[in-house]
């Protein structure tokens, strides 16, 4: 009898199903969609595409003068989409978390309502409003237009941060003799670091690589380094520029998600040591 019961504790080891077992067709799917065309556009990155062999001018071609403005230039496009952003969904989310107006979920539900249409649609509608104001395409009408887009990634972080902040922080302060502005600049602002931090990573990353809307809505000056990249897929003879083009975004993004992730996470460290 006893040997039967170890037998049976020894089979029951074996098919015990593990939790983390259910992430193995996510790790399956990662692999496959994800990491296998990073290296592709790693290894096309440093193949010729005249004579097919191991080289590093697709680099060289990337940091030309022109291309190197044209990078500059996306980097400034989606900086200024970014800080923009930031100026208009940081009020609207204190107001939105603020006590008279938190109840009223239809608010915040405003500016999620958009998202649910293509946006493709959304910049034809935005598109024949500028050309009923006489409004030129061009930077003006870009950067309108990628904020239009763009602005419910920046609201959605910052406002959840704001809903769920502890008030009693804010009455502390209050108690302590601060001013409404001091209170804002010492307790709410540093506290909602990581809600900001999220919404810069998700509204400079995408306008960074997006090129739809400046195609529609700008010129010749607003082209970003996302149409370059594009245009050298389509010809079929230039992936090996592209894949470098494509290679230098990706750590630029990287860079980025790094840098939020840094200040997120200083920001968390000087809260636990606040307390």
């Amino acid at each position: 009898m006893t040997e039967l019961s170890k037998s049976q504790k020894k089979l029951n080891k074996r098919i015990t199903f593990k939790p983390s077992y259910f992430s193995f067709p996510y790790m399956a799917l990662c692999i496959i969609f994800v990491v296998f065309p990073l290296v592709l556009v790693l290894v096309y990155a440093f193949i010729s595409d005249t004579t097919g062999g191991f080289t590093f001018e697709n680099f060289a071609e990337v940091f030309t003068s022109s291309n190197l403005m044209l990078l500059l230039r996306t980097i400034g496009i989606a900086l200024l989409t970014t800080v923009i952003c930031l100026l208009i969904a940081y009020p609207t989310a204190l107001i939105l978390a603020s006590k008279p107006f938190n109840k009223f979920v239809i608010l915040s539900l405003l500016f999620i309502i958009p998202m649910w249409m293509n946006f493709v649609l959304r910049v034809i509608a935005l598109k024949e409003l500028f050309s009923i104001m006489k409004i030129n395409n061009g930077l003006f009408a870009s950067v309108i237009g990628m904020v239009y887009d763009f602005l419910p990634f920046m609201l959605l972080p910052i406002y959840t941060v704001l809903s769920e902040m502890d008030k009693s922080y804010g009455e502390a302060a209050a108690d302590l003799g601060a001013n409404g502005f001091m209170k804002f600049i010492k307790v709410t602002l540093p506290l909602s670091a990581k809600g900001i931090a999220s919404g810069v990573t998700m509204v400079f990353m995408p306008v960074f690589s997006a090129y739809a809307i400046t195609d529609m809505l700008g010129n010749n000056d607003t082209t970003l380094i996302g149409k370059t990249i594009n245009e050298l897929f389509i010809n079929g003879s230039t992936w090996g520029v592209g894949s470098a083009f494509s290679f230098i975004l990706l750590l630029l993004v990287f860079g980025t998600m790094i840098l939020s992730n840094l200040v997120g996470r200083d920001k968390t460290k000087a809260k636990g040591g606040a307390k």
